[in-house]
């Protein structure tokens, strides 16, 4: 479910097409998304899943996989 809402987020956001959004996909590199775009991308995620986001953590997620996993981490808190 967390990479369904990231990957509707990240076609929403950045335009991307959703088969473009793996979880292998870097954010930068692979979908063109600069640290606004994620912040943006991860705030939604914040409202529907109802997460605290550590904006300092935001900088260090550099693709899908990691942003995946840090959502689990902060559900589960």
């Amino acid at each position: 479910m967390e990479f369904e809402v990231l990957r509707d987020s990240l076609v929403k956001i950045l335009g991307v097409a959703p088969d473009e959004v793996t979880m292998q996909s870097s954010f930068s590199q692979d979908l063109g998304a600069d640290s606004l775009d994620l912040y943006q991308v991860l705030l939604n995620a914040k409202e529907v899943f109802d997460l605290e986001i550590d904006t300092e953590k935001l900088q260090s997620l550099e693709t899908v996989s990691q942003a995946v996993a840090y959502m689990k981490e902060m559900k589960r808190k």
